[in-house]
């Protein structure tokens, strides 16, 4: 199931000051990063997702057109799903977006990832011509 590229695209105006996003494709839809951390998506089952964390959680729940969002049937603690009619406006999705990323903004950096390099097999390796250039 495809995302709304409207929505995709009137969120990556909020964004586009940030220099630390991050698009990904996700959880059937399109995912904003922020430094390393999942900020918001663009769902393809409708809505937006917003990561407000386990102390926001409750509190969100009451705002109207906000909903927890279930993975496998479960609440998934700190993130809610928004129905377009809570994002209607620019404001209103700013202000999603927002809470967004005051969340994300607390968390505490990933570390590096360590990429392991593994040796390449003889049997793949270019063998030298005559004068040492790699055919």
């Amino acid at each position: 199931m495809a995302y709304d590229e409207r929505t995709a695209e009137r969120m990556r105006k909020v964004l586009s000051a940030r220099r630390d996003v991050v698009e990904k494709k996700l959880m059937g839809g399109l995912c904003f990063m922020v430094t390393d951390a999942m900020c918001c998506s663009v769902s393809g089952k409708g809505g937006i997702l917003v990561r407000v964390g386990a102390a926001a959680h409750a509190r969100m729940l009451g705002e109207p057109y906000v909903r927890p969002l279930l993975m496998a049937g479960r609440p998934a603690a700190g993130f809610v799903r928004v129905d377009p009619d809570g994002y209607r406006t620019d404001a209103a999705l700013k202000k999603w977006i927002q809470r967004g990323l005051d969340f994300v903004v607390t968390l505490p950096a990933k570390p590096p990832r360590k990429v392991v390099r593994l040796p390449m097999k003889p049997s793949l390796r270019k063998a030298p011509t005559r004068r040492g250039k790699v055919k």
